[in-house]
């Protein structure tokens, strides 16, 4: 026999049903189940639902494959979230049209509901990329959970700059959570999968495409108490998000830039249009400053960091400045020199860039600052 979970699975597969009109059809039936097991003349009494999508219910059967579906859920670790769970989002469900379903690889946590998303332009400058790790890693080590999207440029950063500050971070996909787009960042999903939390409303193995994006896009401001837009141009996805976020009552936060810069217009407007211009990220914080613990140090300006003797580094971090010299060195340059892995240079660059040892030039070179 059926049971719930299994019945919201089925829904989600049937094409073009989508929560607006699901949540008519459980005003309508009073469960998932009962929707399922409707007749036709029934089902079409239901405002939004015509012969053919009633047909798509009654058939629905030969229309979606479930065992399939549960398998790859399986196969990909899995399990499925719908709006009646505890541990669903509470400040999702607050939107216009929350997914009703939810695939989740990782967990989410109580601690999670105090969310800042970060988004940004896919074609990242050297001044985006530098506050987008800053602002992630100071965040997620202040206590937030970091939301962004998983793709490329900002939204990649800021997961890593989550995971570096040993913070948790929750990825919402365009994608199957079996699908991973863009697919280089496989490896990152997994990681984040272990610290929060990969999440999409789509099933398992779909192709992303132009609607789902924007779809992906609701439920990150959806999830998060507040948007920061790191480096946006005039248009762009990032701005969709806001402009989502700002109807859900979210408060949107955004860098400034330099004006003759487009990667800069997008921010700058928002900025105009009365978005809080953050330098740090005590101008995020501040705007939450009611949860947080009393003893939390809100400096972040680095200045102590980077007077600190290098003898007071992690191990690995020491390796990473003995490596680097005097000399303006390549990722692959660093790894060769430190016998240190991929994963660890990486996560040793950024946090001795969040401290203030060193900087990232253009070309992806790395060089001291102190």
């Amino acid at each position: 026999m059926m049971d719930r979970t299994e019945a919201y699975l089925v829904m989600n597969l049937l094409p073009d049903v989508g929560p607006i009109r699901l949540k008519s059809l459980l005003n309508h039936f009073g469960s998932p189940e009962a929707v399922l097991t409707a007749n036709r003349a029934d089902l079409v009494r239901v405002k939004g639902i015509g012969q053919e999508m009633a047909e798509r219910f009654v058939d629905w059967e030969n229309v979606v494959d479930l065992e399939e579906e549960k398998r790859r859920m399986a196969d990909h670790g899995v399990t499925a979230l719908t709006w009646e769970c505890e541990s669903y989002p509470a400040a999702l469900k607050e939107i216009h049209d929350p997914p009703f379903l939810l695939y989740m690889r990782g967990m989410i946590k109580p601690c999670d509901a105090r969310a800042i998303g970060v988004v940004g332009s896919r074609r990242t400058t050297h001044y985006g990329i530098s506050n987008g790790k800053k602002l992630s890693f100071q965040l997620a080590a202040a206590g937030f959970t970091i939301i962004s999207g998983l793709a490329r440029g900002i939204d990649t950063i800021a997961h890593e700059a989550a995971l570096a500050a040993n913070g948790r971070t929750i990825a919402v996909l365009g994608s199957g959570v079996g699908n991973v787009y863009p697919p280089e960042n496989k490896t990152l999903a997994d990681e984040i999968a272990k610290h929060g939390a990969v999440l999409s409303e789509f099933p398992v193995h779909y192709v992303p495409d132009k609607k789902s994006f924007p779809l992906r896009n609701r439920i990150v401001a959806g999830i998060s108490q507040g948007l920061l837009v790191v480096e946006a141009p005039g248009r762009s996805g990032s701005l969709i998000t806001a402009n989502q976020a700002l109807e859900q009552g979210r408060p949107v936060f955004a860098i400034p830039g330099p004006i003759d810069r487009p990667t800069s217009v997008g921010c700058n407007r928002l900025i105009q249009a009365g978005a809080k211009l953050v330098c740090d990220a005590k101008d995020v914080i501040e705007e939450f400053a009611y949860g947080l613990a009393p003893e939390l140090d809100l400096d972040f300006s680095g200045t102590e960091a980077a007077d600190q003797k290098l003898l007071n580094l992690p191990e690995n971090e020491q390796k990473v400045m003995r490596a680097l010299g005097v000399d303006e060195l390549t990722v692959d340059q660093l790894i060769e020199r430190s016998g240190l892995s991929l994963p660890v240079v990486n996560g040793a660059l950024l946090q001795l860039e969040i401290k203030g040892f060193l900087k990232q030039l253009p070309g992806k070179y790395f060089t001291k600052l102190i």
